[in-house]
């Protein structure tokens, strides 16, 4: 009987404090009808609470309620994939309460996604899908594990024989390899444009682009040490292995690299040094040394005769747009074919998204 009513008793106390345990927070909560999103925190012990929200670009506080539970309702959401942030205290961080995070070095933004009417390029559409693979190696350039992902376009696994054009698409700094999928929704893009006939079947190659670590800009002889580690481990490690386990043609004609901010930089530098291995090149707010392409600036004819396409673009908020109007003039003035667009936006996700849905239909053709 004391066994029962001691048993009893440990039953009653683990029921009361699963029921003192606090409800779980939905955060953001989203809206589509309305085009409202319900951000919440719960931190008892802060005094100042505020949502950084990239739409707008402001820093607003959430107000305090029961059981210390923060909170704001944000309107008129455009339709989009957003980051977001939290400030507490003076502190930034993400939303604890939302899985989605922006793939970084030092992750500090969460994602919010309002899908379009009709749907934009990167919202999810009922369309074949394609694959995202992952794959480690020992990275002999780098000297430490390495990691990339490649995207396979849908049919390829029954499609045995068929061989497919490859893009490396490269992303900005700070961020890593899985940042194009996750928060670019590269993979979703390429189906689309896929299968409306847009652009044609390809292969992706995405690589971690910070082999020494995340360089500061103003660190010249580090940053170039790390891009010659990013060449030798793309041209020499990476290509290699994705070439050994998927089916890629060897032709330099069906191969292009691309990439925003520091991989249009990467891109640049690489692949205009290299093209017996791309015919086809993009920079989205990238930016590249004369000296780092002095060959083929050198060469007009025979960069001409080789690039089947040479893609600058960049936003006039950008804060590279100068240094991109730099590059286009000399191009001109070297006599190198080129394509100059500039458009509305800054350093952003959202420009960047657009620009690789404007990109996909003009390789490979």
């Amino acid at each position: 009987m004391n066994t029962i009513r001691f048993a009893l008793g440990l039953a009653l106390i683990h029921s009361g404090a699963l029921a003192a345990q606090p409800a779980a927070l939905v955060s953001p909560e989203v809206d589509l009808e309305r085009r409202t999103v319900v951000f919440r925190l719960r931190a008892p012990a802060a005094t100042d609470v505020k949502v950084r929200t990239q739409w707008n670009k402001q820093t607003v506080p959430l107000r305090k309620g029961e059981g210390g539970v923060w909170s704001l309702t944000a309107s008129e959401v455009p339709a989009g994939v957003w980051e977001y942030g939290f400030v507490i205290d003076g502190v930034n961080g993400i939303d604890p309460a939302n899985p989605a995070i922006k793939p970084q070095r030092n992750p500090n933004t969460s994602i919010v996604h309002l899908p379009a009417n009709p749907p934009a390029p990167w919202d999810f559409q009922e369309v074949p899908h394609g694959t995202v693979h992952q794959h480690e190696f020992a990275g002999r350039a780098a000297g430490t594990l390495r990691s990339l992902l490649i995207y396979t376009p849908a049919g390829y696994e029954k499609e045995t024989t068929r061989r497919y054009p490859l893009l490396v698409l490269q992303h900005g700094s700070g961020d890593n390899h899985r940042t194009w999928v996750e928060h670019g929704k590269a993979h979703w893009i390429l189906d689309h444009a896929i299968a409306a006939g847009r652009a044609v079947p390809m292969i992706v190659l995405m690589l971690d682009g910070h082999p020494r670590g995340q360089v500061p800009r103003e660190a010249a002889d580090r940053r170039a040490a790390s891009l010659e580690t990013f060449r030798r481990e793309l041209l020499d490690e990476a290509l290699p292995l994705t070439e050994s386990l998927y089916r890629i043609s060897p032709r330099r004609e069906d191969r292009a690299i691309a990439g925003l901010s520091m991989g249009g930089w990467q891109s640049l530098s690489i692949g205009l040094n290299a093209l017996d291995r791309f015919a086809w090149l993009a920079s989205f707010s990238g930016a590249v040394d004369e000296k780092e392409i002095a060959p083929a600036l050198a060469d007009a004819a025979g960069t001409n005769a080789r690039v089947k396409l040479l893609l600058i673009a960049c936003g006039k908020d950008d804060f590279l747009l100068k240094r991109n109007q730099d590059l286009v003039a000399k191009l001109g003035a070297q006599g190198i074919r080129h394509e100059w667009i500039e458009t509305a936006g800054d350093h952003s996700w959202p420009v960047w998204r657009g620009y690789l849905a404007d990109v996909l239909p003009r390789l490979f053709r």
